[in-house]
């Protein structure tokens, strides 16, 4: 298995530190999660059909 030191920032391939694993600092940790947050990130998902049935099984 790999040494975690070794290893790179997922954001801007610097040494990772653990503290913020898989990150190399807090700041590239903050850009990551505000891309999450703002939705530069996203998941792909169903369309709308699923989304009607989810309240229909609310509502029994």
């Amino acid at each position: 298995m790999s040494d975690p030191a070794v290893r790179s920032c997922a954001r801007c391939d610097k040494p990772m530190d653990p503290a913020y694993r898989p990150f190399c600092s807090k700041r590239c940790a903050d850009i990551d999660l505000q891309k999450w947050l703002t939705g530069a990130y996203a998941i792909p998902g169903t369309g709308t059909e699923d989304d009607s049935e989810g309240d229909e099984a609310e509502e029994r």
